[in-house]
């Protein structure tokens, strides 16, 4: 999705924005004790239905047991000793599911007038956890030295909020400036030293640029996504970036008029691709090649949806209350106009983009999930996320294979596989414990009460009442 018109559009303005690393309090626990509902070192969960994230069925009758921040034992409840643990949960008619992993989270927000994003700290972060993400990646940052600052406090145990992993701030080209490849290599290897996951590239970004990008990232073993424009996805992964963000639908290596150098308007583009067959040649190769390279697809549908006329999302009630009260009047007008444009190129996309992320993952694609908090505000943080996920089911995945995408997938992107994104022993204990059973009704995945983050159980709706007519404020 298009993101905040403020990108950096020099790689000096980018070296302004550096911070200087400090040393981070870890293992705190966090001192907002009126969120956290589950406190003791050792934890059993009993009679929960579990769903783990690799994607296979749900299991009944589970026990999950939890001590020191871990999963130390997970199995049928008939197997499991409760002997001796401090704290026994009986949660017959729940499920439990691996926290989820936000692959495109924002911590920004576009808010009136004009449509200004804004930095939404401590909310955004607060709201992720509450909804069951405890893990974000950033996927381009507004203020980098903000969010670094947030994630310390987090770290810290200052402020409540999910594991961070930063990405650098946009790094756009200002259209028709002569190239500078140098210049974007020294900056990010600069945000890099200062303790970046991830680099972000723009929509300008021209080849010289990207590969300058990739080259000093991979240096470091750093992983580089871009939301491309001037390049197309079958070139960038030819150069060797690892991610490609939201798709097909920004993909303009098939629109017929291309001008060197130039990123094409995206209505056209995007009204050329509603045309093409997912199951081409064309289509079809590129997904190959995506393949072939081990890039990785970010799926961010909610954004898309809420762009389309006949399917623009109506937030509810518990979403609403969220919001400022100048931000709601914002959104219910946003919402009526978009509902009343002609829905000839958005919806019919949304499907499209829908069928090729399921044809991307059937050739062995690794598909991540995230919700873009961008565009009119029609999404967000946290509640935006657990809609990815029944989007996913509505693409043609299981409930299991959609949760899979949304935590295991973007725990293996990030390298933390082997600590989270699954849901099982030695595993970090985050975990979503939610009303309901999302394996036969995806629709629960809404119905978080419970959310663990290395082994604290965080209050859903206590979180949620703190943050009632805040949201687009701060």
């Amino acid at each position: 999705m298009r993101g905040p018109s403020t990108g950096l559009q020099s790689p000096w303005l980018l070296l302004s924005l550096l911070a200087l690393s400090v040393s981070l309090s870890l293992g705190c626990h966090p001192r907002n004790v009126e969120f956290i509902r589950v406190t003791a070192d050792s934890v059993a969960l009993t009679h929960i239905r579990v769903i783990d994230g690799t994607g296979t069925r749900a299991k009944d009758d589970q026990t999950i047991i939890i001590q020191s921040g871990r999963i130390r034992n997970i199995g049928n409840s008939s197997a499991i000793s409760i002997t001796g643990i401090a704290q026994v949960m009986e949660l017959q008619g729940y499920t439990a599911l691996p926290g989820l992993v936000g692959m495109h989270d924002h911590l920004f927000y576009a808010v009136p007038p004009g449509d200004q994003f804004r930095e939404m700290l401590p909310s955004f972060p607060q709201l992720y956890l509450a909804a069951g993400v405890t893990s974000v990646r950033t996927a381009g940052a507004l203020d980098i030295r903000a969010e670094r600052r947030m994630k310390e406090r987090i770290e810290a145990g200052k402020d409540i909020g999910p594991h961070l992993y930063l990405t650098t701030p946009y790094v756009d080209p200002d259209p028709g400036s002569p190239e500078n490849p140098g210049g974007y290599a020294k900056a990010v290897e600069q945000l890099i030293s200062g303790g970046i996951d991830s680099v972000k590239v723009y929509t300008h970004a021209r080849t010289s640029e990207l590969a300058a990008v990739i080259q000093v990232a991979h240096r470091s073993g750093v992983r580089v996504t871009g939301h491309l424009c001037v390049i197309g996805f079958t070139q960038a992964a030819l150069m060797g970036i690892d991610n490609l963000e939201h798709g097909l639908i920004v993909d303009s290596e098939f629109y017929s008029k291309p001008q060197p150098g130039a990123c094409p308007d995206w209505w056209n583009t995007a009204n050329e691709l509603t045309r093409m067959d997912v199951h081409g040649p064309e289509i079809q190769r590129l997904i190959g090649t995506l393949v072939e390279h081990h890039v990785a697809v970010t799926s961010t549908l909610p954004v898309f949806e809420s762009l389309s006329g006949t399917r623009v999302p109506l937030l509810d009630d518990r979403v609403i209350n969220l919001l400022a009260p100048e931000l709601r009047f914002v959104y219910t007008a946003q919402k009526d106009t978009v509902s009343g444009r002609p829905d000839t190129v958005w919806g019919p996309m949304l499907k499209k983009e829908m069928e090729f992320e399921r044809e991307f993952v059937r050739a062995g694609g690794l598909l991540v999930a995230g919700v873009d908090p961008t565009g009119w505000g029609g999404v967000i943080a946290g509640y935006g996320d657990q809609h990815e996920v029944e989007l996913l089911v509505e693409s043609g995945f299981t409930p299991e294979q959609a949760i899979q995408v949304a935590t295991h997938n973007g725990a293996v992107l990030l390298g933390h596989a082997d600590q989270v994104g699954t849901l099982s022993n030695g595993k970090e204990a985050d975990i979503a414990v939610v009303r309901g059973n999302p394996a036969s009704s995806i629709g629960d995945i809404r119905q978080t009460e419970i959310v663990f983050k290395d082994g604290v159980g965080y209050d859903s709706a206590a979180i949620l009442r703190s943050l009632a007519g805040k949201i687009g404020r701060h």
